[in-house]
């Protein structure tokens, strides 16, 4: 038998005035979903253990069988199996983000995406922060988007 998991990860959003109340998926016409919803077996799961932060990384970590608490190191180690990136028994791996930061006296991050910064223009700004502070023991990955790879070899 083959099965299909459809995980709707940030999915319900939030009503908008301009959707007369409804949320994005409350107001889209979703044929194909509908179908998967009639003719499926459904079922609510609760995917995150008691002490996790509610993420996705976790959560997927649930979905697939993995119990997050012997499994669970962080998104670092996610993003480098991902990306292809090779890890060491001592390596340390870390998610970073490209961000927006306001620039005032109090400096505050206005955006956790640096705008939904492109792909092309993010790795040329990890490669360029690669070549300032990347060194043996320390590497910085291109991924997609404002998502990146930092490892710590040896960490």
């Amino acid at each position: 038998m083959k099965y299909i998991i459809l995980l709707g990860d940030g999915m319900a959003d939030y009503p908008l005035d301009e959707l007369n109340g409804k949320t994005p998926l409350e107001y889209a016409r979703t044929p194909n979903m509908d179908k998967i919803a009639k003719e499926g077996t459904l079922g609510l799961i609760d995917t995150i253990p008691d002490g996790f932060s509610p993420g996705s990384d976790v959560a997927i970590l649930s979905v697939l069988g993995f119990n997050p608490q012997e499994f669970y190191t962080g998104r670092g180690p996610l993003e480098a199996a991902n990306m292809g990136v090779q890890l060491g028994d001592d390596d340390v791996a870390f998610r970073c983000n490209l961000v927006t930061l306001d620039g005032k006296p109090h400096t505050i991050m206005e955006d956790f995406t640096a705008g939904h910064v492109t792909s092309q223009e993010s790795k040329v700004i990890i490669n360029d922060i690669n070549k300032e502070l990347g060194t043996v023991s320390f590497q910085f990955y291109p991924g997609v988007s404002y998502r990146h790879l930092f490892v710590w070899k040896g960490g």
